[in-house]
C-alpha cells in the first residue's frame, strides 16, 4: 500500500503544479450527466491524461477531466467522467480520484450515476436519493494494509450517505417539484449489464437500483472522513423488469432528456449544502 499512497502523492503534486484552486465540494458526474461541468463558472480544467500517474476514463460520454470553478459562490471540483473497475484498473486506481479530491481540500463528496431501476415503482428519468448501498460484489477499495494517513483500519459504515445532506437534498427536490425517489444502490463489476437472475437477487437483497460505480467511491470517501451523498438517475429499467434489451445508448438518451432538471437540482443542492458546512 506504500506504492498506492506514493502514487496518490505524485498525482497531487502534479495537480498542484498546474492548479492552486481549493474546492469545498467534489462532484462526480455519471454517464450522460457531464454537461453540468460546462455550465459552471469555470476557473480551470485539467485533463486526467495531464496528471502524472492518473488513470484515464475510456467510456463513451465521459470526457475525462477535472473542472474547477464555482456554482454561485461555492468552490467545487467536478469529475467530468469517472474511472470504472471494469476498464481493467485496479480498485486502488478506481478510487484514487476521490482520495485526490480530498487532498485538494473537499469536505463533501456528491456522487451521481446513471443506474438501472430494480424497484418496479421507478421509471426511466426518475432521480433516486441513495440512502444506503450494497458493495459486496466488487472488491473493497480498503483491502490490503491500511493507509493510516487516509483513515482508520476499520471504518464505520452505518451511515455512508450523510443523513443531514440527504435532508437538504430532499428539501431541494420539493422546491423544484421533483418527485425524488429513495433507495439502496447495488454495485456490480460490469461491463456486461446484470442478468435477470442478478436483478432478482438484487431485489431480494433490498436493492432499488444497480450500476457499475459509486459504492466503492462512497466507501473511500467515508474512510477519509468526507460527508458523502449520492443521486442516481434511473436511466433504464434493469434486465427482466421489462422485455426491452439494454444498451449504453439508452442510458445516454435518458440522461439527455432529464439533463436540464438534473443540472438545476444539483446546483441548488450544492449551494444549500455549502451553507451548513
Amino acid at each position: 500500500m506504500k506504492e498506492v499512497y506514493e502514487k496518490l502523492e505524485q498525482c497531487y503534486k502534479s495537480v498542484r503544479e498546474k492548479i492552486d484552486f481549493i474546492p469545498q465540494i467534489g462532484i462526480v458526474l455519471g454517464s450522460g450527466l457531464g454537461e453540468l461541468a460546462d455550465e459552471i463558472n469555470i476557473v480551470a480544467a485539467l485533463n486526467y491524461s495531464d496528471i502524472t500517474g492518473f488513470p484515464t476514463s475510456t467510456v463513451a460520454g465521459h470526457k475525462g477531466r477535472f473542472v474547477f470553478g464555482y456554482i454561485e459562490d461555492v468552490p467545487v471540483v467536478i469529475m467530468q467522467g469517472r474511472v470504472h473497475f471494469y476498464e481493467g484498473y485496479p480498485m486502488s486506481d478506481v478510487v484514487l480520484p476521490i482520495r485526490l479530491m480530498k487532498l485538494m481540500g473537499i469536505k463533501v463528496l456528491l456522487l451521481t450515476n446513471a443506474a438501472g431501476g430494480v424497484n418496479t415503482n421507478f421509471t426511466p428519468g426518475d432521480f433516486m436519493l441513495i440512502t444506503d448501498q450494497i458493495a459486496s460484489f466488487v472488491p473493497s477499495p480498503l483491502i490490503g494494509e491500511n493507509i493510516e494517513q487516509l483513515g482508520t483500519r476499520f471504518p464505520d459504515m452505518s451511515q455512508i450517505y450523510d443523513e443531514n445532506l440527504n435532508i437538504i437534498i430532499r428539501q431541494e427536490a420539493i422546491k423544484l417539484n421533483i418527485a425524488l425517489k429513495e433507495g439502496i444502490y447495488v454495485q456490480f463489476t460490469g461491463p456486461a449489464y446484470e442478468s435477470k437472475a442478478e436483478v432478482r437477487m438484487s431485489r431480494i437483497l433490498g436493492g432499488d437500483a444497480v450500476g457499475m460505480s459509486t459504492a466503492c467511491e462512497a466507501i473511500v470517501g467515508n474512510h477519509m472522513g468526507l460527508k458523502v451523498c449520492g443521486i442516481s438517475c434511473i436511466s433504464n429499467m434493469a434486465c427482466g423488469i421489462t422485455e426491452e434489451p439494454l444498451s449504453h445508448t439508452e442510458v445516454q438518451e435518458v440522461a439527455d432528456q432529464v439533463s436540464v432538471s438534473f443540472k438545476e437540482f444539483i446546483k441548488k443542492s450544492v449551494v444549500s449544502i455549502s451553507k451548513v458546512q
